[in-house]
């Protein structure tokens, strides 16, 4: 079924005093998520989107380039403003963290080492995503090797009900990255992701997969993948091996 056509119409001014550009904002995210505006397709024009809205370009462009900053549209020089698809490029800019201590930071190599359908067991895991003990879940492991060392070993759950049909066989073959194939075989978009990071011992099942003795030092990385309205999507848990790779996130500075 094509997607909704974009009804783009007057924003009426809301109770409380909400800027303008924000209620222009929440109105171009409902067009994302909803799909009438599909990942990579264009917006109309700046002039055309604040006429529909019935406010000034200036504003509606603030709307916009809070859009951009969270990386949600992309502007393209002497294109447009399109709904941003997730890439290599997108995956290594604002998802993928690790880095060789001299710098070099390459989209991984990645393994998948097993995958199941089961029942939900773990409380802090089925916290993070909204879901109750027991829920019907997609569990699986990868190992991600950079510069042919196995790096990192990620423990990943998806709530089996956004994730209908997923299988090894999708897991193995997609083209693109992990969250390319949820954006374009499910239809869900992952916007940002809260992320929690503390140093342990590696346990036995992290050091069977990255090749290390159990009680290594490593770091361990507890993510929450998160699509619009902030509904969490991925419960991902990365053990990440520092002998030769460091953890780089580059903080963007306040608006």
């Amino acid at each position: 079924m094509p997607p909704a056509k974009p009804a783009f119409s007057a924003i009426a001014p809301e109770a409380g005093g909400m800027p303008l550009y924000r209620s222009a904002k929440r109105a171009l995210l409902q067009q994302i998520e909803s799909g009438a505006v599909p990942p990579g397709e264009a917006l109309p024009s700046e002039a055309v989107l604040a006429c529909a809205f019935g406010i000034s370009v200036g504003t509606l462009r603030h709307a916009v380039d809070e859009l951009v900053a969270e990386h949600i549209l992309v502007r393209r020089q002497g294109r447009g403003t399109f709904v941003a698809t997730h890439g290599a490029d997108r995956f290594l800019f604002q998802f993928f963290h690790v880095e060789r201590s001299d710098g070099l930071r390459e989209v991984p190599a990645v393994e998948l080492l097993s995958f199941e359908r089961g029942r939900l067991d773990d409380e802090a895991i089925a916290s993070s995503l909204g879901l109750k003990p027991g829920a019907p879940v997609f569990q699986f492991n990868n190992r991600l090797v950079l510069q042919g060392r196995p790096v990192v070993h990620d423990h990943i759950t998806l709530p089996a009900a956004l994730f209908k049909g997923l299988s090894d066989k999708r897991l193995r073959e997609r083209p693109g990255t992990i969250y390319q194939l949820y954006q374009s075989e499910f239809g869900i978009t992952v916007v940002r992701a809260q992320e929690r990071a503390r140093a342990v011992p590696c346990d036995r099942g992290s050091a069977r997969v990255l090749g290390l003795a159990p009680g290594t030092p490593v770091m361990q990385v507890q993510r929450t993948a998160l699509t619009f309205g902030d509904r969490p999507v991925e419960a991902r848990v990365s053990t990440i091996h520092t002998g030769v790779h460091e953890y780089v996130h580059t903080l963007q500075r306040p608006a």
